[in-house]
């Protein structure tokens, strides 16, 4: 599986039975690439697709949303599904935004609805192994000078 993407899957409970859906759709195309998902989300995903080989981390609030985070941060993740439900608050919303805020930082593909989720897996360079991102610098702001003041 070296060649395929590493993806993370994972959906807020008003949006569960949507991924579910989505994924069932794309079982074809997923199957390639290596698959990992919060723990109630990847149980309903097993369910739904017992054919796919899905790693499962802890439940989101329970820190499988970190867990996500810390794939992000490690270079370990690719792709991340995250099917959000914008109308209903979460208590571990600290935890979402920091997703969002990883996956921008180390510039990897965030799909938080379904038409993006659909652009994405369509698009020629899901399945190209040869695709990589551009790479993030971060090096001037990890050295950057704080004025004394400031700390």
């Amino acid at each position: 599986m070296s060649s395929g993407k590493r993806i993370g899957l994972v959906a807020h409970d008003a949006r569960k039975a949507d991924l579910q859906d989505w994924v069932r759709l794309n079982e074809p195309r997923l199957a390639g690439h290596e698959l990992f998902a919060t723990g109630t989300t990847g149980g309903l995903l097993m369910k739904a697709c017992p054919s796919l080989r899905i790693a499962c981390l802890k439940s989101g609030p329970l820190g499988g949303d970190q867990q996500l985070g810390a794939m992000i941060a490690e270079g370990k993740l690719d792709i991340l599904f995250f099917f959000i439900d914008p109308m209903t608050s979460q208590p571990h919303d600290v935890d979402v935004k920091a997703l969002m805020r990883m996956s921008t930082v180390y510039n990897i593909v965030l799909a938080m609805t379904r038409s993006t989720a659909d652009f994405v897996i369509n698009s020629p360079l899901f399945d190209d192994p040869s695709y990589r991102p551009a790479g993030t610098d971060y090096e001037s702001y990890v050295h950057r000078t704080v004025p004394s003041d400031a700390r």
